[in-house]
C-alpha cells in the first residue's frame, strides 16, 4: 500500500499485522480521488479541504489527502494496533502537523454531546463491512451540521451490501471496484 499522488507520492505505508482491519486498496483509493478531481458531479477541491476520516485504520485515505495538500485531516480510530500504525505513518511525513487523531469509537462520539470544531468538505466512512450503524452515523453527521454545503460523504462498503443509505443524504454516484462499493453523497 502506498500514497498515490501529491507531495508524498510513492511513499509506502505501514499496515497492521493482523486481520482486524481492512486496508483500502490502492486501486479503489485512486478511483475515488480521480472521481473527486475530475467529475463535474462534485464541487470539491482537495487542496485546502477539511477532511474527516472515520474508521481510519492505517490512515490510507487521510494520508492521501494530506499528500494532496488538504488543509487538515481528522482521523478517528479506536483499535489500538491500527492507531499505532496510523501514528507511525503520520510521523513518516516528517514535519506535517495538519492532522488530529481521535482515539474514539466514532459512532459513540457522534451519538454523545461531543462536537468537532470544524465543518468538513469530505467525510470518509470506511467501517468494517459487518458494521450496520452507518445510517445512524450519517444522520448524526447531517444533524450536527458537520458537512459543508458542497461537501461529500464517501462510504466504502462491500459490493454485495444491501444496506439502504439514509434518505437524509442525496446519492451522487455509486461505483463498484472489485469487491468494493463506493457511495458518494451529500
Amino acid at each position: 500500500m502506498r500514497i498515490i499522488s501529491g507531495e508524498f507520492r510513492g511513499k509506502k505505508l505501514a499496515l497492521p499485522k493482523d486481520n482486524n482491519t481492512r486496508p483500502l486498496k490502492d486501486m479503489v483509493k485512486e478511483s475515488i480521488f480521480n472521481l473527486l478531481d475530475h467529475s463535474n458531479k462534485f464541487q470539491i477541491k482537495l487542496e485546502n479541504s477539511c477532511v474527516l476520516d472515520l474508521f481510519s485504520g492505517s490512515g490510507s485515505f487521510g494520508l492521501e489527502c494530506i499528500s494532496r495538500r488538504s488543509k487538515i485531516v481528522y482521523f478517528f480510530e479506536n483499535y489500538p494496533k491500527a492507531i499505532e500504525v496510523l501514528k507511525k505513518n503520520l510521523l513518516s511525513l516528517k514535519d506535517k502537523k495538519n492532522y488530529k487523531i481521535f482515539n474514539n469509537d466514532c459512532i459513540q462520539f457522534f451519538n454523545s454531546k461531543n462536537k468537532l470544531d470544524k465543518r468538513f468538505d469530505i467525510v470518509f466512512l470506511d467501517p468494517p463491512y459487518k458494521e450496520l450503524k452507518i445510517n445512524a452515523l450519517v444522520n448524526q453527521i447531517i444533524e450536527k451540521n458537520i458537512l459543508t454545503n458542497t461537501g461529500v460523504i464517501i462510504i466504502h462498503r462491500h459490493k454485495n451490501d444491501k444496506l439502504e443509505i439514509s434518505k437524509k443524504i442525496k446519492i451522487l454516484d455509486i461505483r463498484t471496484y472489485g469487491v468494493s462499493k463506493i457511495i458518494i453523497a451529500n
